[in-house]
């Protein structure tokens, strides 16, 4: 698999990840993943390919590899202190009028040990929001979705709204496990084609005209761990993303 390349130098290197493919090796994984591709076409040679931050398998985007044992422990350090400023991109059920905060720590769901969960004797996560715009599916589009629905299921789904969306900036202070994902869902506005925190039926739902779970990640910005300047680069928004967004007329 090729992986785009948005900066390289012999410290460090920016990929666009793509959906579908997995961060890190695991049991569970057979196939081919990035820590395996760094290593074997990009011949970096350290644990996880020099992978400083994870995206979860069907998030796109932006993420950061170090090259050298020294980059690595520099940039890890810098997420620690809190330096390195991510954005992501997402688009959530219902409307979002205004920025917020989310401060709810999180740990594993007791009751499925897969899911995350905003819980006291959790980890501290905090997560900063502001809608960028809220977008409206057209009767037209929903008719078309769900052409196969009668009258009242039809009714059903304008009673609960779901023609309303909000595309949404979210700034991770913290990198806890599905934090956006967990911090959304918590605060009653999960994320579009989320099939672990939207719930089975609202993902059935979003399935008819969303390939994916709506979570890019857009932006990354950190001190370069040898100059000192600081770097800020960018993704554009993944094409099938991209399509979903014109489809509800953005």
């Amino acid at each position: 698999m090729r992986i785009p390349v948005v900066f390289e130098d012999d410290y460090l290197l920016v990929l666009d990840k793509p959906a579908g493919l997995v961060v890190d090796p695991a049991q569970t994984v057979k196939d081919q993943t990035l820590a395996d591709i760094l290593q074997t076409d990009f011949k970096i040679k350290l644990f996880r390919g020099g992978i400083v931050h994870r995206l979860d398998k069907d998030t796109s985007g932006i993420i950061l590899v170090a090259k050298t044992g020294a980059t690595l422990e520099n940039l890890q350090s810098q997420f620690k202190q809190r330096k390195i400023k991510k954005e992501y991109l997402a688009l959530v059920h219902g409307k979002l009028a205004e920025k917020g905060r989310v401060e709810g720590h999180i740990g594993r769901n007791p009751g499925n040990r897969e899911k995350f969960t905003v819980l006291e004797e959790g980890k501290e996560a905090v997560t900063e929001y502001e809608p960028i715009k809220l977008l409206v599916m057209s009767q037209e589009l929903i008719e078309k979705t769900f052409e196969d629905f009668n009258k009242i299921q039809l009714r059903k789904l304008q009673t609960m709204n779901y023609q309303l969306y909000t595309l949404l900036k979210c700034h991770p202070l913290t990198g806890r496990t599905h934090q956006i994902r967990v911090h959304l869902k918590y605060i009653g506005h999960p994320i579009v084609c989320d099939e672990k925190y939207a719930g089975r039926k609202m993902f059935r739902l979003d399935k008819r005209w969303c390939p994916r779970m709506f979570l890019h990640a857009k932006r990354i910005g950190f001190y370069h761990p040898i100059s000192g300047n600081w770097m800020e680069l960018e993704s554009e928004l993944a094409k099938d993303l991209q399509e979903v967004l014109e489809n509800l007329g953005e």
